[in-house]
């Protein structure tokens, strides 16, 4: 990503830690000059955890401090916050290791999906009540963890109605993450969204949509993509704005479509 580019725009363009096919560590390194913010998406399973060591958070640090460039943290995706208690107190658990290993890197978010699996695209009043009060619940008790409890973004999911998120977010004083490409998979309007919500919006992930989602933005309509990021421009956002692609060829590529913006 250019100069030009990374200056043109009021908030601060990223991308994740894999467009390299490595480990966290190269792909900073190759994204340092490329981008203002990389995306630390990190697992913790039984075959494979890439949680930073604290040798590998005063390297990326070290690196952080040639360069201009900060971290957004992404949770593993397989917390669960809603459902059986005892998922939940263990994803609480999972969820407060990975911010106590992250946060000597003052990163500007967390990122985390709310249990996606445990609603309905259309769910009955009472699966939305039981729903909303386990995730008030588990964010709650991760507030503890952290300095500011708008480190803390939630993330709107493809699976579900972004208004089940703002139900939570109205009794919890975290911030969110809006994911541009799960808009258009349930054919919302970004621009408005983003107009509505921008306010508490700490980070936004950006991808095309093709055979899957988190692909190049190439291939989405070129002005579908612009009105997006005009809007942002209008709304003086200046946040992250993450280019959430897994492939060096998927991130030049959508680098290339907001290269025609700038």
């Amino acid at each position: 990503m250019n100069q030009i580019l990374l200056d043109r725009f009021p908030f601060r363009l990223g991308t994740t830690s894999y467009i390299i096919p490595d480990d966290i560590l190269p792909n900073v390194r190759f994204l340092a000059e490329k981008v203002r913010d990389v995306e630390l998406v990190l697992f913790d399973v039984d075959t494979f955890c890439n949680i930073p060591t604290t040798e590998q958070i005063a390297e990326l640090n070290a690196i952080t401090a040639r360069h201009d460039l900060s971290f957004t943290v992404h949770l593993p995706l397989d917390l669960k916050f809603s459902g059986e208690m005892e998922k939940m107190d263990e994803s609480i658990l999972k969820a407060k290791r990975v911010i106590k290993s992250c946060l000597p890197l003052s990163p500007r978010a967390f990122v985390l999906h709310l249990d996606s699996h445990a609603i309905p695209m259309e769910p009955s009043e009472a699966e939305t009540a039981t729903w909303i009060r386990n995730c008030v619940r588990s964010l709650h008790q991760l507030l503890p963890c952290l300095p500011d409890p708008a480190l803390l973004a939630v993330e709107n999911l493809e699976s579900y109605p972004p208004s089940l998120n703002h139900a939570v977010l109205d009794q919890v004083p975290v911030s969110e993450c809006i994911d541009v490409g799960h808009l258009w998979l349930q054919g919302i309007n970004a621009p408005d969204y983003l107009a509505e919500r921008i306010e508490r919006t700490r980070v936004i992930h950006l991808h095309g949509i093709g055979t899957r989602d988190h692909q190049s933005l190439a291939l989405m309509p070129y002005t579908q993509v612009k009105a997006v990021i005009d809007q942002l421009i209008t709304l003086n956002y200046r946040g992250v704005v993450t280019l959430e692609v897994f492939s060096e060829g998927d991130f030049v590529r959508s680098q290339e479509v907001l290269g025609k913006i700038a």
